[in-house]
């Protein structure tokens, strides 16, 4: 079984450490970013998850001292530069979105150190979400310049409510993991400062349980929790729209920039219209 995902999803890492749980682990440079390729994959593996009769669960993980520090910088350029590539990485930002709802199986992330960014779309969606009590949650869209898109038009005011929504997404303040679960945006928090060890132990520990479940009924429990999703499916889309026009934009042009010389932007003279 891992053979044949790793050769469909070359640039993801696939374990099968329990019956019927398949682990996906984001890994790489800069804190497991996702490059144009990674990307594309990590939007399409759930269909192959959601057909695969070996699969009951699927447990999303990230390599070494972080989960992910979203997409890469040449993926964002990409987007800035070529409109067609633009529309391609909008489209596969969509399918991330819509393939992970729409998975029959349940899905496990366990997030530890930075998790932002496409990562992040895939770790809150999760059906269940265990993280570090120091893990960072970040969505940093507009402080790159752009609209708040990926996911957190779709999620956040469910999972969190709207004003706790508002304030993180509009000022992209860090949010740490004990207070996520405080606010409801995760499902469990566990302390981790030994290290990520005993997240993705309990991480484990709910995907065993949920792979010697009744499968189908957690599974139709999911789909029709899930409907309350893609209620939010017309907001998601301007989200994204929105997310994508921007980028076309003078505010993300400063905003990349701000983030390669590591000082802050400088968005004063960006139009203020809408």
């Amino acid at each position: 079984m891992i053979d044949r995902y790793q050769e469909q999803f070359p640039d993801l890492t696939f374990s099968n450490p329990e019956d019927g749980v398949l682990q996906l682990t984001l890994e790489g440079p800069g804190l497991n970013s996702v490059d144009g390729k990674k990307h594309r994959q990590l939007a399409d593996v759930w269909l192959a998850i959601d057909r695969d009769p070996a699969v009951r669960v699927a447990l999303l993980a990230g390599a070494g001292r972080g989960f992910s520090s979203g997409g890469s910088f040449d993926m964002i350029d990409d987007i800035m530069g070529d409109y067609e590539r633009s529309l391609q990485v909008l489209r596969e930002a969509r399918d991330l979105v819509d393939n992970i709802i729409n998975c029959s199986k349940p899905v496990v992330s366990a997030m530890w150190g930075p998790a932002v960014g496409a990562g992040l779309v895939a770790g809150l969606l999760a059906d269940v979400s265990v993280v570090g009590a120091n893990t960072r949650i970040i969505d940093g869209h507009t402080r790159l310049g752009v609209a708040a898109g990926d996911h957190a038009a779709i999620c956040w005011p469910i999972l969190c409510g709207m004003a706790k929504a508002k304030y993180y997404l509009l000022t992209c303040r860090d949010l740490r993991g004990a207070e996520a679960e405080r606010i409801g945006l995760v499902s469990l928090c566990v302390d981790d400062e030994d290290g990520p060890e005993q997240v993705l132990a309990e991480a484990m520990a709910v995907a065993v349980e949920l792979a010697e479940g009744a499968q189908q009924a957690i599974r139709w429990t999911k789909r029709t929790l899930n409907h309350a999703y893609r209620m939010h499916a017309p907001a998601f889309d301007a989200s994204l729209a929105y997310e994508f026009l921007g980028f076309q934009g003078p505010d993300a042009a400063e905003g990349v920039a701000s983030h390669r010389e590591k000082r802050p932007p400088n968005f004063k003279d960006s139009p203020t219209s809408e």
